[in-house]
């Protein structure tokens, strides 16, 4: 590895070789390795740098300010690396690429552990896919890219955001098909309390209830869900929550099956921790 270098994009931008904390510099500058780490081994040109800080309010000194963070960066990652002939960060075309192998990010391992929980949960190990579900939750530490400035970080929060609930309701899921009803119960209702209009969210929320003996109480979620879609968006509930219902409702015994659980969708899910 590139002189033991680590990433965190799971929260602030930051880094680390070895147990000394990498100064990174502004939050622009943050911005450009930001793009590099994400790009995951492709080439990032120096026009898409461009427009991921700037978006269409692009300076007239852009070209010249991106070519110094890139510098500045070069300075930081290198200094002091083993083997650091040719920089972490190369020049390819009219952009620039991470060195393969170069660094370990914590997307990757986040990608990897959930890749590695959906394979464990086809193969009935629900103990497994827990536990590595919870370890990939841990390493997030707030909003992807906190504090990280422009159209590219905040295009990609949202895209982060979605694989990070794809994991916490598989992470749900896993929790209810080992019966750990309650546990699933009471984070479901405080995940609800954040995104009310999550559907998958509900779903979940219902069938941990009834498996509980509450059937009660999960028709409940569905009459709130219904009304608050109908009051705020003007629409019914979808297809699934529905069948859910109706589930519930006829008293569904394959319900109460461990493997009849909504497996979450994991989205992006990929199998390697290292970048660029």
């Amino acid at each position: 590895m590139f002189g033991g270098i680590r990433f965190e994009v799971l929260g602030p931008v930051r880094g680390w070789r070895g147990e000394t904390e990498l100064e990174l510099g502004s939050p622009q500058q943050r911005a450009v390795l930001a793009m590099l780490l994400l790009a995951q081994r492709r080439q990032v040109s120096l026009g898409d740098l461009i427009d991921g800080l700037w978006g269409e309010h692009v300076p007239r000194s852009a070209a010249g300010t991106v070519r110094t963070y890139v510098s500045r960066l070069r300075h930081r990652l290198d200094d002091g690396a083993e083997g650091a002939a040719g920089g972490l960060i190369e020049s390819v075309g009219d952009g620039y690429v991470l060195r393969p192998g170069s660094a370990v990010l914590d997307l990757g391992l986040f990608e990897q552990w959930v890749g590695d929980a959906r394979a464990a949960r086809h193969g009935h190990e629900m103990a497994r896919a827990a536990r590595l579900l919870r370890d990939a939750l841990v390493l997030w530490r707030g909003a992807a890219l906190a504090g990280i400035p422009g159209p590219y970080a905040d295009s990609s929060r949202v895209r982060l955001a979605e694989l990070y609930m794809a994991a916490v309701q598989e992470k749900a899921a896993t929790d209810i098909a080992l019966g750990e009803h309650a546990t699933a119960i009471a984070e479901l209702r405080g995940l609800l309390a954040e995104h009310p209009f999550r559907e998958g969210l509900s779903e979940l929320l219902m069938l941990a209830l009834y498996k509980s003996g509450r059937q009660a109480e999960a028709l409940g979620v569905y009459d709130t869900v219904r009304q608050r879609l109908g009051a705020k968006l003007g629409i019914n509930p979808g297809p699934s929550l529905q069948a859910m219902r109706q589930r519930v409702l006829r008293a569904d015994r394959d319900l109460m099956d461990p493997a009849d659980v909504y497996p979450g969708r994991l989205v992006g899910a990929g199998n390697t921790p290292m970048v660029a």
